[in-house]
């Protein structure tokens, strides 16, 4: 008898009670902007930068609006601006490329190997043509980092972390967002903990990180901030720096703040369900698994794998057969953008240059979340459905192929 999954791939577990009832005194007392405090009081948003930043290790924190303000504002930060080039990840989502963009700045995309991670060959042949990579760690694959940095202090590019997939994880025990000069991440509703929106930017830069807070909207309010620079130096960039208004309200923080002190449990509980699909289609005929390096402590909220060399036709048939018994996969390598599923010559705005061995990476990239309503025995029942539907299409084209 043929198995079917019921569950639901975009289903999140329930903000805890602890944070809903965070949120509840946040509006009982209506403070929700962060510069709305009573004497005595501390902002949750403040609150919440200073936890944040003291679990990932850095000296300063901004909570904002979204991950992908926090990268606009670190590009900015950096000074990036109108006409100048970018380096990233051409295996990304489109925030990437659409923060670059938002400074007026133009990305120059750099290809993607089999691990999903930038190719540091090609990044090592193209550091010369910007001054800034705004790094994406796509789908919670991180690169060698120690290479990586070594390329681009060599060559005095600024690095800007994206890690909007990476909460919680590492290279080598740093934690990912550490390497850079900036690290930003995202609290987006599929993301490692849960706002709706939002997102943080940590950085040990004291005038980077004062520019940010002045870009965010602080109206001469920075001394509210406790994961901060010292009052002393805004003394002059209050003057020089624009509002680009962005701020996390209090409600927001409040949600936040008890996910936090959970994370490094939801982050395994993320990686046992990431091993139990893996388990589950390892040894299987034309399907590639992704090699995790030893120096990655990785966090895992979605699914990879590749079809690698498979007609277009035959990629989009296993999408098709999987999606009719419940599983839901998303396929970077489609011709046309759908739903977050796009590729670097999907953005128009971006002029781009074919990067043949990346395009062959990209034609077999297949996605799955995993939210954490799944139980484990789910993913043993997904890894089945997918084994099963990815061998009968493989084996129907070997025989078509004999």
């Amino acid at each position: 008898m043929t198995e079917n999954f019921t569950g639901s791939f975009t289903q999140q577990e329930p903000i805890p009670d602890a944070a809903i009832a965070a949120a509840n005194a946040v509006m009982r007392h209506g403070r929700l902007h962060r510069y709305n405090t009573v004497n005595g009081e501390v902002a949750e948003a403040a609150l919440l930068e200073e936890e944040f930043a003291a679990s990932v290790g850095a000296k300063y924190c901004l909570a904002v609006a979204s991950g992908g303000y926090a990268m606009t504002t670190a590009l900015r930060a950096c000074g990036v601006g109108h006409g100048d080039a970018v380096l990233t990840n051409a295996f990304t989502l489109a925030p990437v490329p659409g923060a670059i963009a938002a400074v007026g700045a133009t990305p120059v995309f750099v290809g993607v190997t089999p691990d999903l991670v930038i190719d540091l060959d090609d990044l090592a042949a193209k550091l010369d043509q910007a001054n800034v990579l705004l790094l994406s760690h796509m789908r919670g694959h991180i690169c060698d980092m120690d290479r990586l940095m070594a390329l681009c202090e060599g060559s005095g590019v600024t690095v800007i972390e994206d890690c909007a997939h990476t909460m919680g994880a590492a290279w080598d025990g740093v934690p990912s967002g550490r390497w850079g000069r900036f690290g930003c991440y995202s609290t987006q509703t599929y993301k490692h903990v849960n706002s709706g929106e939002g997102g943080l930017l940590v950085s040990d830069d004291t005038e980077g990180m004062a520019r940010a807070i002045m870009l965010s909207g602080s109206y001469m309010l920075f001394d509210r901030h406790r994961a901060a620079p010292p009052p002393e130096t805004f003394a002059q960039l209050k003057y020089e720096t624009p509002n680009i208004s962005g701020r996390m309200d209090n409600l927001r923080a409040a949600i936040l703040r008890p996910q936090l002190r959970d994370l490094k449990t939801q982050c395994a509980r993320w990686n046992a369900l990431y091993h139990a699909v893996e388990d589950g289609l390892r040894d299987v005929p034309g399907l590639s698994l992704i090699a995790r390096p030893d120096k990655e402590q990785f966090v895992a909220s979605s699914f990879q794998f590749l079809l690698l060399d498979w007609s277009p036709t035959a990629v989009a048939d296993v999408i098709a057969r999987c999606h009719a018994r419940g599983v839901e996969l998303k396929w970077f390598g489609g011709a046309e953008p759908s739903g977050f599923t796009s590729r670097y010559d999907s953005w128009r705005y971006a002029p781009s240059e074919r990067m043949p061995a990346s395009d062959r990476v990209l034609a077999g990239v297949i996605d799955m979340r995993l939210p954490l309503t799944f139980s484990l025995d789910d993913c043993a029942q997904i890894g089945r459905i997918i084994r099963a539907e990815v061998g009968a299409v493989f084996q129907g084209a070997t025989a078509v192929a004999t």
